[in-house]
């Protein structure tokens, strides 16, 4: 937690004034839509996009209304995604509390998601921010394609590592990207520059999912998200993708056939997190993650030395080193 507050010291005043402008945000009339933004407000996580926001404008120039209206949109996209997750993965828990979809269920959860992603157009609407609704609009659509594309993916269990990184790019570093490009570009034309903080963000997107499929591996849960579940929905990632490319073919055989038929055995389960461990399948996927860790770190090599640059390099190093 002081790692983060470290991070966020150059845009302590505007993280701020941005949680008044996005409860403000979330506001509504209807008694069931309020208690239900209440509570996901009192359990909010650790605002990572907003502050890639916040510091994706500090570093070319000083956050204004723009930036603001930026930061709120990407947080309701991204609170609405992870609502709508929780239904897709039968997920009854987020961040160590029960999931929207755990205590008000499908129906309620689906129209809560959608409801928060409308108040973000709207609110790029009302503000007349054309250039913010294309960056986020096409941040959605590469979203919705890497998930459905890792669904596709899951069925037939026959992912390649080239696909692996196809899919997080668009799942989880396009919304990075939509940060570093809207924060960015509501305070500076500077096309070069707005490109090295995309470049930045895709490469800080990678190494955050790579950390978090690391996270399917370890031995407690103490991240919030239970152990082997990507494993228990046939979601073959990184680890496993190494493991099972370094392996013969009757190895290969044996462990797919256990995680089409067996993936809720934990026995069978512990059996197939053995395998990866031996195959030194969680070494490569670290070194992987820590590869793009420094790509992404490379990208600020050309921007002058400032606190925001000091903590976009933090925020690559947090990204590779938290516990959750």
């Amino acid at each position: 937690m002081t790692f983060l507050i470290n991070i966020k010291a150059p845009i302590k005043n505007e993280i701020q004034e941005f949680e008044s402008f996005f409860k403000s945000s979330m506001k509504t009339k209807v008694p069931l839509l309020d208690y239900i933004t209440h509570y996901i407000l009192r359990r909010k996580g650790k605002q990572l996009r907003p502050v890639l926001v916040f510091l994706s404008a500090k570093i070319l120039g000083e956050p204004n209304k723009s930036t603001f209206t930026a930061a709120a949109l990407i947080e309701l996209l991204h609170t609405a995604t992870l609502i709508h997750d929780d239904v897709v993965d039968d997920s009854y828990e987020r961040r160590g509390f029960f999931s929207l979809y755990a205590i008000w269920k499908t129906k309620i959860a689906v129209l809560v998601g959608d409801y928060l992603l409308s108040k973000g157009l709207l609110l790029a609407v009302d503000k007349k921010e054309y250039q913010l609704l294309e960056i986020v609009s096409a941040a959605v659509k590469e979203m919705s394609e890497g998930e459905l594309f890792q669904i596709q993916k899951s069925r037939k269990l026959n992912i390649t590592e080239k696909e692996y990184f196809d899919i997080i790019r668009k799942k989880t570093a396009t919304l990075m990207i939509a940060c570093t490009s809207s924060g960015a570009s509501s305070v500076s034309k500077d096309l070069e520059k707005i490109d090295k903080l995309k470049q930045y963000a895709e490469n800080a997107g990678i190494s955050f999912q790579i950390k978090d499929d690391l996270f399917d591996y370890q031995k407690k849960g103490i991240t919030g998200k239970p152990m082997a579940n990507d494993i228990k929905e046939q979601k073959i990632t990184l680890p496993l993708i190494y493991a099972l490319a370094n392996s013969s073919l009757i190895e290969k055989r044996e462990i797919l056939s256990l995680i089409k038929r067996n993936r809720n055995n934990s026995r069978q389960v512990k059996k197939i997190i053995d395998f990866v461990f031996t195959k030194k399948g969680i070494e490569y996927a670290t070194h992987k993650m820590e590869e793009h860790k420094q790509k992404a770190i490379a990208c600020l090599a050309d921007f002058p030395d400032s606190e925001a640059r000091t903590s976009l390099i933090k925020l690559a190093e947090y990204i590779t080193e938290r516990n959750r």
